[in-house]
């Protein structure tokens, strides 16, 4: 299983063969697709960085209070099993240059994991 990671506004140019996953705590209303939200950031720390837009703080909460807790071999299996073992893409909100938890869950799982361009 290949892992990608990208964002809501590019969803349609995501090949058919490839199951998109949202990670974030509340998609779109739009959205019908599989939510894994054990990868969401937590509300507490996520109101406190849009209001200081302080990256530090972010990392080391969403280390502490999301990633910490996870097991990456776990994560996997369940996202796997979520995508019938077709490869996935991580979906949240932000565009590939602003800062994102994506990018914090994609260095988490390992060197594999590209962003769908």
């Amino acid at each position: 299983m290949k892992i990608y990671t990208s964002y809501f506004a590019k969803i349609k140019k995501i090949p058919n063969n490839i199951v998109p996953i949202a990670i974030c705590a509340a998609p779109p209303k739009w959205w019908n697709g599989i939510c894994y939200k054990k990868l969401a950031p937590k509300y507490g720390f996520f109101k406190i960085w849009k209001e200081t837009q302080d990256n530090d703080y972010y990392i080391k909460h969403f280390n502490e209070e999301v990633l910490n807790l996870l097991n990456k071999n776990m994560v996997l299996k369940e996202l796997e099993t979520l995508s019938n073992g077709k490869d996935i893409v991580l979906i949240c909100y932000e565009s590939p240059e602003k800062f994102c938890h994506r990018h914090l869950v994609a260095q988490w799982l390992g060197n594999n994991v590209k962003e769908w361009i």
